[in-house]
């Protein structure tokens, strides 16, 4: 079985296209897990509107939080992620954000590659809102995901998109920090300390970009050098303290 696991905020435009190139793909069996942070658009509606059971719409409730700027975001996002994440009951977990395609064959190729891998990381092309390609791959522009803990902190390359894992990493990831990171990226130290990992360089994805994404763009990353050292810290603080705790898994 297959679960696929949204956050969606506001994605009233895309998602409707997002989820046709995603149900064409899985079986009857299988499962799409959207967590909505209390979307103020048609989002909800547009979703409901599927009337398909594999498609189970949750309400996340936003937590209370002190964070201002990017790591208010991290925080919001992460958990919202991690919501949906808790209610997934399938054997293979993809990660899937809600205004990106798919592309044929995804599932099929990434689920055979997770019969000898604990995570698989695809390709994607990067496009415009009207899904015009820019770049034609993502590692080629950013550079290949590393099974290096530290490469990884200092500058991580597990796009969350792009991910499908098993539930060995799964019930790790759902031990979640207290700190403000991101999902993907907690996924990936996880996959980096404990997992196996498989860099699938064939794309799978239309990586659509426009003003309105959550992450971060293609552009350079504007993000102060502060919250840049403050980030990486608290991505430290966090594994280190999983890894102490967890001595014995």
């Amino acid at each position: 079985m297959i679960s696929v696991c949204i956050a969606a905020y506001n994605g009233e435009k895309y998602i409707k296209e997002q989820l046709d190139s995603i149900l064409c793909q899985l079986s009857a069996e299988d499962e799409i897990i959207i967590s909505d942070d209390n979307s103020t658009d048609k989002t909800v509606e547009i979703i409901e509107s599927f009337a398909d059971k594999r498609i189970k719409l949750l309400h996340h409730k936003k937590e209370k939080n002190n964070y201002t700027g990017t790591l208010k975001t991290c925080f919001l996002v992460g958990r919202n992620a991690i919501n949906a994440l808790k209610h997934a009951s399938g054997d293979y977990i993809f990660l899937a954000d809600q205004d990106d395609v798919w592309l044929e064959r995804k599932v099929e190729t990434l689920v055979q590659h997770l019969e000898n891998y604990d995570l698989v990381i695809s390709d994607c092309i990067i496009t415009d809102e009207n899904l015009k390609e820019l770049y034609a791959s993502h590692f080629k522009l950013f550079g290949y995901p590393s099974g290096s803990l530290l490469q990884t902190i200092y500058k991580t390359k597990f796009l969350g998109c792009c991910l499908a894992f098993n539930r060995f990493l799964l019930d790790k990831t759902l031990k979640y920090p207290s700190e403000p990171v991101m999902h993907d990226v907690w996924i990936g130290l996880l996959a980096c300390k404990y997992g196996k990992i498989k860099v699938e360089k064939q794309p799978f994805l239309l990586y659509r970009r426009h003003f309105s994404n959550a992450s971060s763009s293609i552009e350079k990353n504007r993000n102060s050098l502060i919250f840049k050292l403050v980030y990486r810290f608290l991505l430290l603080k966090a594994i280190v303290k999983y890894i102490c705790t967890n001595k014995k898994n």
